[in-house]
């Protein structure tokens, strides 16, 4: 029931889009899709299944071993709980300044928020060894062409290596911001330094 009620969902917001700009541009008198209601959709954000320690150690090594691009990815993701549209768009030089003695990253976050973590010493070791001779630009790139990677991109590679590390199961970007938060409980990371995470 709840995939039907997300199709219909998807088709009704076209709908509706399409008499709004036909009022708009004054085609029509009225919007007769105006108060359309839409079916409430619930997602269990719980069944997205992450990796358990050993598979997230696994998945990070291996992932290294295919480019220092994927490596790049791979610790942005399973480390620092990026999303993939945040990591595909980290820039060399967002991660150049130091505060209080530790490297930091910049990046825009969710709703267009800047925001500001730490780089521990092995992240920060990766994404050194991917920046390589480079001083500005996009950090990861596609390994064949040289171009920037996008959020496609990111879900690729994010396939490959789980590939590579035999994992059998479907990994996403998100499978790795979930483990990466719940690896970081299992180390003790305070529970509020979490949910900020």
């Amino acid at each position: 029931c709840g995939l039907m009620a997300s199709s219909v969902c998807t088709s009704m917001h076209a709908v509706r889009g399409y008499f709004r700009f036909a009022h708009i541009d004054g085609l029509i008198v009225s919007d007769p899709a105006v108060y359309a209601r839409l079916p409430k959709i619930y997602s269990d954000e719980s069944r997205t299944q992450g990796l358990d320690r050993l598979e997230l150690i696994r998945f990070l090594q291996v992932a290294q071993t295919i480019t220092v691009h994927h490596g790049a990815l791979a610790y942005l993701l399973g480390i620092n709980a990026l999303r993939a549209s945040e990591a595909a768009a980290v820039r060399i030089e967002d991660f150049a300044e130091t505060l209080r003695g530790h490297r930091v990253l910049h990046l825009v976050g969710k709703g267009n928020k800047p925001a500001t973590m730490p780089i521990t010493v092995p992240v920060l070791r990766v994404l050194e060894a991917c920046r390589g001779e480079r001083t500005d630009g996009p950090l990861i790139l596609r390994p064949n062409s040289g171009n920037p990677v996008d959020r496609r991109d990111v879900y690729r590679m994010v396939a490959r290596i789980a590939k590579a590390a035999a994992i059998p199961r479907h990994i996403s970007p998100h499978s790795l911001r979930h483990a990466a938060i719940t690896n970081a409980l299992d180390a003790g990371v305070p529970l509020r330094d979490a949910q900020i995470l």
